[in-house]
């Protein structure tokens, strides 16, 4: 009879591929295109945040699923208020007329969300590791 249940290992790359399927998001949501002859870069973010009215909200929508799948995977809910944080000032600045759209190019509010996603996990990681390898010793 095999175990299916899923090691530390197969946790870790499933944790690590969510992140890189995050991380695609974020770049797409705040820096998938380059202003032409400068370095600035926007995403979708900035483009749909231009529709009066609902661009901000709907682009509020991929962000809250950023913060649920950072729950889904465990991350500490300080680490989740810092994300909702950062997600309600880019909702809330962002609904300001040209201000908020030039804040958005700026602040990038989904790639910071990834970057806490990943340094939590990493961190959670690296203490498990640690735990594994104290337990693989004293055995």
């Amino acid at each position: 009879m095999t175990d299916t249940t899923p090691t530390f290992e197969q946790d870790i790359i499933v944790i690590e591929q969510e992140l890189v399927r995050l991380d695609r998001l974020a770049r797409t949501l705040d820096s998938r295109f380059v202003l032409p002859g400068t370095s600035i870069r926007f995403g979708l973010d900035t483009i749909v945040g231009l529709i009066p009215g609902i661009g901000d909200t709907l682009m509020a929508a991929p962000s809250a699923w950023m913060i649920w799948r950072g729950h889904k995977m465990g991350v500490s809910k300080w680490h989740l208020a810092r994300m909702a944080g950062n997600t309600g000032l880019d909702y809330v600045i962002g609904a300001i007329p040209i201000i908020g759209d030039i804040f958005d190019v700026g602040f990038k509010a989904n790639l910071r969300n990834v970057a806490i996603l990943r340094e939590q996990l990493d961190v959670k990681n690296l203490a498990q590791r640690n735990v594994q390898a104290g337990w693989s010793q004293s055995s």
